[in-house]
Order: structure tokens, then C-alpha cells, then sequence
């Protein structure tokens, strides 16, 4: 009952909706599908293996600073840290989101990179072993701008200065923690910093508990309910719908729909029709004889997955090639496309182009990065 949208209509729906005629073939063309020409170098940017990007449309949204103060300096089960590292690692949180106000993901770069260049230890002068006289958390010298010795070796100043560098890289919102360290500082072994991003994600998961971004909820890992007040109602290719590719999750008319991570916009899209092939407007409520996932977005990810956001209210707040910051507001709950009442209709595959064949269970899919349960 469902098939690529890029390539002919979507018939999702409700459950009560389940029998569905066959797609025609063809989406309708209002809208905006990014071109391969113009995806290739995106791509290279989501992924993590350059570090140029416009960074069009991106912001750094607000945090919510009073819940995310870390309150706990000694090391809690599962995170195998010393006192030190583990009160260096809350310093260096505080510092990003509590005091500069900036998403928890950029503390997740931050520790990842501290881990990587001191394992989160402040040192001093090592004789012998000295780095060039690198110092402190990140291993910074005065030849790099960083200040006095004395200054490098203040947790709280060395953090400052790692995230005015990381904030200064276009784009950095949506690169890995190892593409941003080539970035803000080359070291030695920048591919080492992709093995400490696990257990730097349970430690500041740990610390920012409560944590926001722009009104949603989101993982150290950098993800996040697209819809936490809409619940889910209908499952992923149930015994009923077999072909459906994603969960719905059933709202409000109005409420915000946000993006799940970080990532590039690649598809925005009217896209319904009849079932005679006829188009069909996104900006008027549909029905289950209408095809399509109406309005909807799709999103690329740092990990090449790829999220699916359909049948908005009206045509999206987004459009192709934006970059968005975890939890932005891509558009409202609607009812367009195929649809009898409103809802989200929610995917996740695993890679470029989504397709029904690399669409994954979304609850589980967000539940391996930290999101425990959908609406």
C-alpha cells in the first residue's frame, strides 16, 4: 500500500483506512526534489567528510539553560570515568549549554574531542612528552590563540575557547565529531574520535538530562521526537498494513512538526493525486481516496539515514537544501495527501534515496539514539 515517494504515490493512512487502491505512477510536480548535481556536495557536508557548507537557514537554537547545569561531578554506573573526568567533562558541558546557551550536540563534540586529546585530564607541562607545549583539556598551546598557560590550564576557559572555534565552522551543526576536530584543531589521529562518541553520548546524556531544544527534547546524540504531543495510533507494516513504511502519530490540526536531528533538506514536496492520476491540492484537507503523503519533507542526516515527515497542514516551513538543527520547525500537523484525519505520518531508512526497501522501524530506530518511546 505504499511506495517510494520520489518515484509514484504514497497510500499511506490510519488504520480504518487500510484498503487502498494501486498508486498511480508520477508525483505530482509541485514541490522541490534536490537533484543529484546539487545533492553530491550536501551530502559530503551531512556526512561528515568535508567541512564547507553554506549553512543557509541554519541557527543555533536556544537551550534551556537552568535544566542543564550539570549537578553530579562524580561518576554514575555505565560510565567507567575517574572524579577528574568526570567533573572536567561536566565543566566543559556547562560551559557549552548552560552558559553559551548552544545545543547539546555541540557538548558531545566538545567532550569527544577533550576525550580524544587528553582523555579529559587537564594536564600540565609533561617534560619531555610535551606536545609543542599543548596544554590542558584540549591540548592547546598560547601559539594557538588560546591564551596564558595559566588560562589553558582553566577548564572553563579552554571550553570557552573550543566552542567560539566549533561555532565559527560553517555547518558544524551537521558534521561528525571528527570532521569538526580537523576543523577546529587537526590532530594526530582525527579518525579516533568517531570510537569515543558512544561512550561520550551515555556521559552527557547523563549530564544534560532535561535538557531542550527549541521545545523538544533532544539526545546527546542529537535526536528527537518530531511530534512529543502527538501519539502514536498506528504502527510500522502491521499485519493490517504490511506495506506501511513508517508510524503515525495522531494530533492536533496546528501542532509543530520538528525536525528529528540535525541534517540537510533534500525533498519538499506536494505530493497527491486521485486515483485516477488527476492532481490533487496539498492545501485542502484529503481523504482515503486521495493518494499521497501531501505535504511532506525529507530530511539527510550525518549518519546518511534519512527521516520523512507527511501530510503537513499547508506547504512547509523549510525548503530544499535549508540546512536544520535538530528539533527546527519544519511545518504543522495536517490531514493532506492520503489521510482522514490529522497526523504525522513518520519514516526513517537507513540510507540515500529512501526507499521501501531501507525504511526501519522508527521507535526502534530513535530508541538506539536515545529516544525512548514516539508521542
Amino acid at each position: 500500500m505504499t511506495s517510494d515517494v520520489t518515484g509514484s504515490m504514497r497510500t499511506d493512512s490510519l488504520p480504518e483506512d487500510a484498503k487502498m487502491s494501486a498508486s498511480p505512477q508520477g508525483p505530482p510536480a509541485k514541490g522541490r526534489l534536490l537533484s543529484l548535481g546539487a545533492l553530491l556536495a550536501p551530502v559530503l557536508v551531512v556526512a561528515g567528510l568535508a567541512v564547507a557548507t553554506t549553512g543557509a537557514g541554519a541557527s543555533v537554537p536556544a537551550s534551556s539553560a537552568a535544566a542543564c547545569v550539570p549537578r553530579v561531578t562524580t561518576p554514575v554506573e555505565g560510565v567507567p570515568l575517574s572524579t577528574e573526568q568526570w567533573a572536567n567533562a561536566a565543566t566543559i558541558v556547562d560551559v557549552g549549554v548552560a552558559s553559551k546557551g548552544l545545543p547539546v550536540r555541540a557538548a558531545t563534540i566538545a567532550v569527544t574531542a577533550a576525550m580524544q586529546e587528553s582523555t579529559l585530564h587537564d594536564y600540565g607541562r609533561l617534560g619531555e612528552y610535551d606536545d609543542e607545549d599543548a596544554l590542558g583539556l584540549f591540548q592547546r598551546s598560547a601559539a594557538d590563540g588560546w591564551g596564558t598557560p595559566e588560562q589553558i590550564l582553566d577548564p572553563v576557559h579552554s571550553a570557552g575557547r573550543f566552542y567560539d572555534e566549533l561555532t565559527a565552522v560553517d555547518g558544524w551543526e551537521t558534521m561528525s565529531p571528527a570532521a569538526v576536530a580537523k576543523t577546529v584543531r587537526i590532530p594526530s589521529y582525527p579518525a579516533a574520535h568517531a570510537a569515543w562518541e558512544p561512550l561520550v553520548t551515555t556521559l552527557v546524556a547523563a549530564l544534560t538530562t532535561g535538557c531542550s531544544v527549541s521545545d523538544a527534547a533532544a539526545t546527546a546524540s542529537g535526536w528527537t521526537d518530531p511530534a512529543p504531543s502527538a501519539p502514536l495510533c498506528s504502527g510500522y507494516r502491521t499485519l493490517e498494513r504490511p506495506g506501511h513504511d513508517g508510524v503515525d502519530l495522531c494530533g492536533e490540526r496546528g501542532t509543530p512538526i520538528r525536525a528529528a536531528a540535525a541534517g540537510i533538506v533534500i525533498a519538499m514536496m506536494c505530493n497527491a493525486s486521485k486515483s485516477n492520476g488527476a492532481p490533487y491540492s496539498c492545501d485542502v484537507d484529503g481523504s482515503p481516496s486521495i493518494l499521497g503523503c501531501g505535504w511532506y519533507v525529507d530530511i539527510l542526516h550525518a549518519d546518511a539515514a534519512v527521516t520523512r515527515y507527511c501530510h503537513m497542514s499547508r506547504e512547509p516551513d523549510v525548503s530544499v537544501g535549508r540546512v536544520v538543527t535538530v528539533g527546527e520547525q519544519l511545518g504543522f500537523l495536517g490531514s493532506s495527501g492520503n489521510s482522514s484525519a490529522p497526523h504525522l505520518h513518520f519514516e526513517t531508512h537507513t540510507a540515500y534515496p529512501a526507499d521501501s526497501p531501507n525504511a526501519t522501524e522508527p521507535t526502534a530506530f530513535l530508541d538506539a539514539r536515545g529516544v525512548e518511546g514516539l508521542g
